[in-house]
């Protein structure tokens, strides 16, 4: 995909520090600590990681290449490394997530979001239709093969950043209508503004600040769900603060 490919030009060399990859997240520390959401297939459990061993010894630009692969387990990594390496602009940076987007820009609208967040069902009430489009679809999801049929009546789209892992992404643009705000949320988010050259509007993840970067190895090391981690900030950067 090209959007992988301007996201893997756009970051240098770093040496990296620490690698780790968990059953909920996938982490990579090198010129900051960057998380992606672990991606395995359910056909393939035990798919493992080229050159694992010595990943160590890869710098984050080496390691980022890894996104092109359809092991998603090792696409996972190579987001990981990418949002490790990813020049950030923190005076650009806001503090909101992208719950309260969706609640602000979408509120009595039509909304479409890709990806089951657990947020979802406390502020369903607040949009006149709310589509969530899942690959393993819970209750009242609609599966993915329904993207190209829904989708487009979105007044705004929110789409899981795991799209880049698994390489959706591209097709789930070219069903949005031009006129929908598109928001990226989630752990695997690269925070750069590459992303609104791509139809995004608002992009939301995480930064964690050197001094939490013990804290959330740890953690992620242990296992603990993403939503439960502690020390990670959300953080949001929107199109309108990049036009001149």
């Amino acid at each position: 995909m090209k959007i992988l490919e301007d996201l893997v030009a756009s970051i240098q060399q770093y040496p990296v520090k620490e690698v780790f990859v968990g059953i909920f997240d996938t982490l990579v520390w090198s010129k900051n600590l960057g998380l992606a959401s672990t991606i395995q297939e359910k056909e393939t459990p035990h798919q493992g990681i080229k050159e694992a061993g010595s990943l160590i010894t890869k710098s984050a630009k080496e390691l980022a290449q890894y996104v092109f692969s359809k092991n998603w387990l090792e696409a996972s990594l190579g987001m990981a490394a990418i949002n490790s390496a990813l020049p950030i602009e923190h005076e650009k940076l806001k503090t909101l997530n992208a719950q309260e987007i969706i609640l602000q820009k979408g509120r009595e609208k039509v909304i479409g979001i890709i990806g089951h967040f657990p947020f979802l069902e406390e502020i369903e009430q607040k949009f006149k239709k709310m589509y969530i489009f899942e690959k393993h679809p819970k209750k009242n999801d609609l599966r993915e093969e329904d993207i190209p049929k829904f989708l487009p009546i979105a007044d705004l789209v929110a789409i899981t950043s795991t799209s880049l892992t698994n390489h959706t992404f591209e097709n789930i643009v070219k069903c949005i209508k031009k006129d929908s705000y598109v928001i990226m949320l989630g752990p695997t988010t690269p925070v750069t503004p590459i992303l609104f050259d791509y139809a995004i509007d608002a992009v939301s993840g995480v930064f964690i600040k050197d001094k939490n970067v013990p804290r959330v190895i740890a953690q992620v090391k242990e296992a603990t769900p993403y939503r439960n981690i502690k020390g990670k900030e959300y953080v949001t950067i929107l199109k309108e603060d990049y036009i001149d």
